[in-house]
């Protein structure tokens, strides 16, 4: 065990001897994601419309369960046994404050965050902290958990003020931590006028630089951890401090270009992407962490017999990535460890109470497409697309370029609002009510879905993971 820190391109020990960092991010944990655990919305609408349906103290009972089933002990020894050594761990600050009491800290937000580090620290695991969910929203998507599409983050001082606070306390409660590999202090941000990103980040590092002089801190890059062109000499203020980029591939999606076969060209454009998201630290000397990546993968409840072939397609555009990785020495956090079924390294089985009681709704999301991420509009495409043209046909192509565009094209901009925000807002109440009638006894076993032991390993990807960890030490 040794408290690592950041030294020039490299992560680093005490002794100075490098340190690649290979893991996962705990997502859908303690930052719930949609398509994770199969809610619909945000996890701010789903706590909200389940406590109003059976009751604040069984779904706080729901939740707590949740939260200690989805990472225990056995997770960190599978983990560790493939060879990765570093967990994101991703978390909502709804946890730790609320909106209607700020700057009053919650405890009890710390119940697991803090068991997960220690299982992690006794698995030889280090743990990157991330601050997934803030105020107003750091971002447009729906894992911003504010509902809406709009960053109000960066409208409103007192949101980035709350931030700046939280982080003094997180960093008064795990100073000397050596376990813990550093700090994500935004995930993901989206600040449209690229300047006020730049301000923020001089006030954190500050504020837990007067806390904590030791653990590194993980700069996002902005626009979704994809660029920092507007950074300037900014990183001159920063000490112990890497970058983080989120290295998605076009390729690994349903909805790519062209099949991915691994040819020479498209090996080209998946470097090409990656490198155009470096270059800002490429050409300063600084240190790249890649805080986010990999595919998603079909289901065999969706695709049928395609599923196998699908899959080997993904697993090649896994394996070329990190041949990329491997090449430049260069840490990174799959996404994700855990889920039911779409991106995770074990994913919760069929067979689960979970899973048998929202069947039919899981499919109902699935052909709504109400889902952002990786979603198959296949059913519905239809439904949308005179919306689309209608906006093509009234708007100027000059105007139609809202950011976060290109990241956001105009037809993601669409279907997020009318299909991924307006539609997941009807299903939330549906969901809520599966849990209706349900005894302490049984909503312990739906969410005990999540124990490790009820989970299927995706060996595909473990196994590319075990060996691309063992090519580079």
């Amino acid at each position: 065990m040794s408290l690592l820190k950041v030294s020039g391109t490299k992560i680093v020990d005490e002794e100075g001897k490098e340190v690649i960092l290979r893991g996962a991010g705990l997502g859908g944990w303690m930052n719930m994601e949609n398509f994770i655990s199969g809610y619909p919305g945000c996890e701010h609408q789903i706590r909200d419309a389940l406590a109003e349906t059976i009751g604040q103290e069984k779904s706080d009972f729901f939740f707590d369960k949740f939260l200690e089933y989805f990472f225990t002990d056995v997770d960190a020894q599978f983990f560790k046994s493939l060879g990765l050594n570093c967990i994101r761990l991703p978390f909502n600050y709804r946890h730790f404050e609320d909106d209607m009491n700020p700057r009053v800290l919650k405890e009890s937000g710390f119940k697991h965050l803090d068991r997960v580090i220690d299982i992690c620290a006794q698995h030889g695991i280090y743990t990157i902290l991330d601050l997934h969910t803030a105020p107003g929203g750091q971002n447009t998507d729906w894992h911003a958990d504010h509902g809406g599409h709009i960053a109000n983050f960066w409208n409103h001082k007192d949101h980035q003020d709350r931030v700046l606070w939280l982080w003094t306390e997180l960093a008064k409660h795990y100073k000397g931590n050596k376990w813990i590999a550093g700090y994500n202090p935004l995930n993901e941000p989206t600040d449209p006028k690229h300047t006020r990103i730049i301000a923020f980040y001089e006030k954190v590092h500050k504020a837990i630089r007067a806390i904590d002089s030791e653990h590194a801190i993980f700069f996002d890059g902005n626009t979704f951890a994809s660029d920092f062109s507007h950074f300037g000499d900014a990183h001159k203020n920063w000490d112990n401090t890497a970058y983080s980029i989120h290295d998605y591939s076009v390729f690994g999606f349903p909805g790519a270009p062209q099949l991915y076969e691994g040819s020479d060209d498209q090996k080209r454009r998946l470097r090409r992407s990656y490198e155009k998201k470096r270059e800002w630290m490429d050409q300063r000397g600084l240190c790249v962490w890649n805080g986010e990546w990999g595919p998603v993968y079909a289901r065999k409840q969706y695709e049928g017999e395609a599923t196998d072939s699908i899959n080997q397609v993904r697993y090649r555009v896994l394996k070329d990535q990190l041949e990329i990785y491997n090449q430049d020495r260069m840490s990174w956090s799959i996404w994700l460890y855990k889920d039911i079924g779409f991106q995770g390294m074990v994913y919760v089985s069929q067979d689960t109470p979970y899973m048998k009681l929202f069947s039919d709704f899981l499919a109902k999301k699935h052909r709504l497409a109400i889902d952002a991420w990786g979603a198959d509009d296949t059913a519905v495409r239809s439904v949308y697309q005179p919306l689309i043209d209608h906006i093509l046909t009234e708007i100027p192509e000059k105007y139609r370029a809202l950011y976060p565009a290109p990241v956001w094209k105009l037809t993601d901009r669409i279907t997020r609002l009318s299909r991924n925000i307006l539609v997941s807002e009807f299903m939330v109440k549906e969901w809520a009510d599966h849990f209706i009638g349900k005894s302490e006894a049984e909503l312990d076993e739906i969410a005990a879905s999540f124990k490790f032991d009820g989970c299927l390993k995706r060996e595909g990807l473990n196994t590319i993971l075990t060996e691309s960890a063992k090519a580079v030490q």
